[in-house]
């Protein structure tokens, strides 16, 4: 089983949007794909629910209770943690024990910038962080890329010590599809294979990280 924790300590980074396609990606690639959802909003599990009727159906697992650990079913070839909104470092470290890599979503915002700065201070505290053990990957949501704020953003965040390892562009696409419990990777249109090509950097970091 390979896993990938998608963290931020800042509400409304994007964390169940990446997660839900990162999922969704892997299960149309015909991996067995779970999804533990470790925030009580749960909007990844009900979004896993609304997949429920289609071959390509990600198994929803609650992170939020004790013992989630040992009870992992078994046959799963990939596991995404949707953390908690909110959580820093020490608050997922059973997470950072389990997980292959780490993804942390980040918006074009001073507010998003600075938090996501205090976050990632926590988040090498971890040993396997501090050693290089777990690679940790940035991606730049809900991107406007042709105002001068996302330019700079992005700007910033290549300065960091992590890759910037995708620039994902606002769109309401997303907010509709995770309400449909699909994905950008259950659609063939040439708008959507446009949007694709966003996440196209991020899944080659993945295939090299775990």
């Amino acid at each position: 089983m390979r896993t990938i924790l998608v963290a931020s300590s800042k509400g409304g980074a994007g964390k169940t949007t990446v997660a839900t396609n990162l999922a969704a990606h892997f299960a149309v690639e015909g991996k067995a794909t779970a999804l533990l959802d470790a925030d009580p909003q749960k909007s990844s599990t009900h979004w896993c629910e609304k997949r429920a009727a289609l071959d390509t159906a990600v198994l929803p697992l609650d992170g939020t209770r004790r013992g989630w650990d040992k009870s992992l079913p078994e046959g799963i070839q990939r596991l995404v943690v949707d953390a908690r909104a909110g959580a820093m470092g020490e608050d997922l470290t059973a997470f950072l024990d389990l997980a292959d890599a780490v993804v942390v979503p980040v918006q074009p915002s001073t507010i998003d910038l600075e938090a996501t700065v205090a976050f990632l201070n926590t988040l090498v505290q971890h040993p396997r962080v501090k050693k290089g053990k777990l690679p940790v990957g940035i991606i730049g949501n809900r991107l406007k890329p042709w105002t001068t704020n996302s330019q700079q953003a992005v700007g910033q965040l290549k300065t960091w010590p992590y890759p910037v390892v995708a620039e994902l562009r606002d769109t309401q696409a997303y907010v509709l599809m995770v309400a449909l419990g699909k994905s950008v990777f259950d659609y063939h249109s040439e708008q959507i294979r446009s949007h694709q090509e966003d996440w196209a950097p991020l899944l080659r970091w993945l295939k090299k990280a775990i």
